[in-house]
């Protein structure tokens, strides 16, 4: 990460040394990355950023190291006891595994899986589930969250006469979204989406991306999908993962229209993966 010059540049009080600047263009820094499951290498030294308020598309075929990657945004990693990660991810200039606890990242960083994952309760209560944890008890306070987070995912109109309904009985695409929403409760950062529509019709998948778009004004996403026709339609920059290597990161047009790499050019048209 850049440093200022010297005297804009803050000082450790513990260290003397002068700790780096946070690039408000930037939300996440990656830092020589890699990351081992044992002796399996499933990341090896990937560095980029990803921008404010951007869509970050990434593809690549399996065991190319993505959902590795993303489940190290959000320190999911942590619960595997043989894993183990070097270099640095950094969130508004923090180090994630060392300036920040795990809870708290896990709230600034939220995932969305790729099977729906309602909890088994009301509509109401599974928007709420996450703001209760965190001490909101007023009944007004949490209609309001309840109402805007369902807006922000497009399902505020689907289920408004329904929210004591259980969350389970609605559909495949519904249930995404209200597990999109569930996430916006808490007031999230950035989004991580595991393949999110990998089991959804082309109709949900549709309101699941203009959900996503919708919420670019206010997050930062990161979108895993094998779906490079999803990934050239939503991603603002798109990055190719190979067997644990970064191979190229860009603006999606440019990664579709003119990779620098021939592996990425033979991986979207099909020849392999």
């Amino acid at each position: 990460m850049t440093l200022l010059a010297n005297k804009e540049c803050p000082v450790s009080e513990k260290t003397g040394e002068m700790k780096p600047v946070p690039d408000r263009a930037n939300k996440i820094t990656v830092e020589d990355v890699s990351i081992l499951f044992g002796e399996v290498r499933a990341l090896n030294h990937v560095s980029f950023s990803v921008k404010s308020n951007e869509i970050l598309s990434v593809i690549g075929p399996a065991n190319s190291g993505k959902t590795s990657f993303l489940r190290a945004m959000n320190r999911m990693n942590d619960l595997d006891i043989a894993c183990r990660m070097t270099g640095s991810i950094r969130l508004n200039g923090q180090d994630i595994q060392k300036e920040m606890d795990a809870e708290d990242v896990r709230r600034k960083v939220t995932m969305v899986f790729a099977l729906p994952l309602p909890l088994p309760m009301s509509i109401f209560d599974n928007v709420a589930y996450g703001p209760r944890r965190h001490g909101i008890k007023n009944k007004r306070k949490l209609a309001e969250i309840v109402e805007k987070s369902l807006k922000a995912a497009f399902l505020w109109d689907e289920v408004k006469d329904r929210l004591s309904s259980s969350g389970m009985k609605l559909s495949g695409g519904q249930q995404q979204r209200l597990c999109i929403a569930r996430t916006l409760a808490v007031e999230p950062e950035v989004i991580l989406y595991d393949e999110p529509c990998s089991g959804l019709d082309p109709i949900s998948t549709a309101k699941v991306e203009d959900a996503m778009f919708e919420l670019k004004k206010r997050y930062t996403q990161i979108l895993v999908t094998n779906n490079v026709k999803q990934a050239a339609r939503v991603g603002d920059r798109t990055a190719f993962f190979l067997t644990g290597e970064l191979v190229e990161i860009g603006e999606t047009g440019k990664i579709f229209t003119s990779p620098r790499d021939q592996r990425t050019q033979d991986y979207i048209t099909g020849r392999f993966g």
